[in-house]
């Protein structure tokens, strides 16, 4: 086992016995929070230089490209532009996890261009995501029962991998019927409306979350989001019933692309080998992963910061831009010998092979 880990890791990092310890009863490396939070301090702020450009390039990018895939008769063309499409649509959407964590005065206008650019019409409005994703930060929810984002996916069933990553093709059509027909519908039957909040408005992996009604500005925002979503499925479903499902049912299968490439990035997000014990944050952040570089092809299926996410965990309202300088500033004064190191992998490929290992070891 400790031989395989290491293989696991990136070429620099010290011995993976640190991941054989019980990480829910890792005591806090305080050198390295310290470290963490002085070193990094004068990079904290969000700049709207580069929030707006990456957004906006790259919803564009995806938009154009389905126009495209849409638009050729040539079927080899329309796998390509969609797959182009998938990928920049990919990009743009994980913009909504920026969203979660920096600061509301931050960026002005962001969180609304983001919602009419991105958040609406691909059903996934930010209400979906705010509020759910900071409990998974929560010092005492992480890794529990009521922590939204997190399943102990490494100690159970083998069949559990496949069909957690397949599930997410299906969300595209779940997202349509929730806002063209569910939402509408519990706006007339409460228990309706009640059910569709609970159950089907977070972007979560636990089934045992139960969301917490909306309250004071923040139900405002989600009447209003809720509101564009449906009128934008309305809209979409009415103009294929008139002109043809060609269009989209190729944006189905783009956002379904999408979709199932964050749940595969979801599956190396962390370890997923905790059993629901409240964890320090050095444990939090030994059961998370960091990609950095030499790793290639990481922006791909990891973008906006994500290749770093367990430093996120250290320092969650860190811009994704500055992540990068701060893992190099926080490795290279801490040294390879660290508990900084501990996080760090080589690969998605390597991180897939290892938790395949461990749930067919744990779970079968």
């Amino acid at each position: 086992m400790i031989a395989s880990d290491t293989l696991d890791r990136a070429p620099s990092a010290p011995d993976a016995k640190v991941h054989k310890r019980n990480l829910a009863g890792m005591p806090e490396d305080k050198a390295m929070l310290r470290a963490a939070a002085d070193l990094t301090r004068d990079i904290a702020k969000a700049r709207p230089e580069i929030y707006w450009p990456d957004m906006l390039a790259s919803a564009a990018v995806g938009y154009l490209a389905l126009y495209g895939a849409i638009a050729t008769t040539q079927p080899a063309v329309t796998v390509l532009l969609g797959a182009l499409s998938a990928v920049a649509l990919y990009r743009a959407l994980l913009f909504i996890h920026e969203l979660t964590h920096i600061h509301r005065d931050a960026l002005p206008g962001f969180r609304f261009g983001w919602n009419v650019l991105v958040g609406i019409p691909v059903l996934i409005p930010s209400f979906m995501y705010e509020g759910v994703h900071t409990l998974h930060h929560a010092r005492t929810r992480y890794g529990t029962v009521e922590d939204p984002e997190y399943l102990p996916l490494a100690l159970m069933k083998p069949w559990t991998l496949p069909v957690f990553a397949l599930t997410a093709l299906l969300l595209p059509i779940g997202l349509l019927i929730r806002s063209a027909i569910l939402v509408p519908l519990g706006a007339l039957i409460p228990p309706l409306r009640t059910l569709v909040w609970e159950r089907a408005s977070a972007l979560s992996i636990n089934p045992q979350y139960r969301r917490r009604k909306p309250e004071g500005d923040f139900a405002r925002m989600v009447f209003w989001q809720e509101l564009g979503a449906t009128a934008w499925s309305w809209l979409v479903l009415g103009w294929s019933a008139t002109h043809g499902w060609r269009p989209l049912l190729i944006a189905i299968g783009v956002l379904s692309a999408t979709a199932l490439l964050n749940q595969i990035r979801t599956l190396v997000a962390h370890l997923w080998e905790n059993e629901g014990e409240v964890m320090s944050v050095t444990g939090q952040y030994l059961d998370s992963v960091n990609v950095p570089p030499p790793a290639m092809f990481t922006a791909l299926w990891a973008p906006v910061g994500l290749r770093y996410h367990a430093l996120h965990h250290l320092l969650p309202s860190m811009p994704y831009h500055s992540l990068a300088e701060c893992h190099r500033r926080i490795r290279a004064h801490l040294g390879v010998s660290s508990t900084y190191e501990g996080a760090n992998y080589s690969g998605l490929f390597p991180m897939l092979a290892r938790l395949a290992r461990s749930s067919m070891r744990r779970g079968a």
